[in-house]
């Protein structure tokens, strides 16, 4: 449970913030510099922690209660903790107060949450009106970095019509949020949402024609996008299907030697080739599994011949 500081009895004198943070009593007499800390203002992430630093007269007040609570006002403040053991339940396993004596003051939060951002004081006890300085503490979510797009498996499966997953990430980001989108054409002036996940699955049953993809990774403080998914269908199918991609950061390839394969095996045989069936792997972030079966198809010579193939770039 947390205290409360009330007003402290007739004689509580006016509180002032002196220059650099110093917590003073203000009387009709010289300001007596009784408390300082190393910081005024915490700015700090979501999951980080601070330590904040103060030093007293040690020999005045070596003895005394010194406390940590929260609040707008100095006198209304919340007591979380203080150095005769108490302990607000909520900050029990993430926060502590140690009075090191004649190295001062030392104030410790782990574990920061949004909602922690507010006014806090430092304070010790004293009669008639506390010693106090105030501390700000400002808690945000850490702001994403571009993210990297990657196949989960080999991207040459595309030429054999087999599904690929790819995974967007960011390395830096607090609560971040990944959609995939294709970008605005012609006849399509807006990006258009494709998938609300940080997986592109790409297969055989969506892949009809040329498109682009691109990862948009965003939390409350900022946004970012990754590089473009470039896709090229060599042969649209809804079924064994031929068709490649090339992404940032990844090596180029073709599918050249399958549509020779292709060719060849058409002109050797009676027409038709049948498949090994696929079987995807047990992997937990996969949001569906196509399952493939034996197919039989043929692909003629002059069908070949109506393809358009894309130079692939280096």
């Amino acid at each position: 449970m947390s205290g409360h500081r009330g007003p402290r009895g007739h004689g509580q004198g006016a509180r002032c913030q002196g220059p650099g943070g110093w917590g003073c009593l203000c009387s009709k007499g010289p300001a007596s510099v009784q408390l300082q800390c190393d910081k005024t203002l915490i700015q700090a992430n979501v999951g980080s922690g601070f330590n904040l630093v103060c030093q007293y007269q040690t020999n005045q007040y070596l003895f005394s209660k010194k406390y940590w609570c929260r609040g707008e006002s100095r006198s209304t403040c919340d007591i979380l903790m203080d150095t005769d053991g108490l302990t607000n339940r909520e900050l029990r396993h993430r926060s502590q107060i140690i009075d090191t004596q004649p190295r001062g003051l030392v104030i410790i939060m782990t574990d920061l949450k949004l909602e922690d951002t507010g006014v806090y004081w430092v304070g010790i006890d004293k009669i008639y009106a506390d010693i106090m300085t105030s501390i700000n503490l400002i808690v945000t979510f850490v702001a994403v970095s571009k993210p990297k797009v990657w196949p989960l498996s080999s991207m040459g499966n595309t030429c054999w019509g087999q599904p690929v997953t790819v995974r967007c990430a960011s390395a830096q980001g607090t609560s971040v949020h990944y959609t995939w989108y294709q970008p605005a054409q012609p006849a399509q002036p807006q990006d258009i949402q494709f998938q609300s996940s940080a997986d592109l699955h790409l297969h055989c049953g969506i892949v009809e024609e040329d498109s682009q993809y691109y990862c948009r990774a965003s939390n409350d403080v900022s946004s970012q996008h990754s590089g473009m998914v470039s896709l090229q269908v060599l042969k649209p199918l809804e079924e064994d299907c031929i068709y490649s991609f090339t992404m940032e950061g990844q090596r180029s390839y073709d599918c050249s030697d399958r549509l020779k394969t292709s060719t060849a095996t058409t002109l050797r045989s009676t027409g038709h080739l049948t498949e090994e069936p696929y079987h995807p792997g047990t992997n937990s972030n996969l949001s569906s599994t196509i399952n493939q079966t034996h197919q039989d198809w043929s692909y003629s010579r002059s069908t070949l011949a109506h393809l358009e193939l894309k130079p692939v770039t280096q």
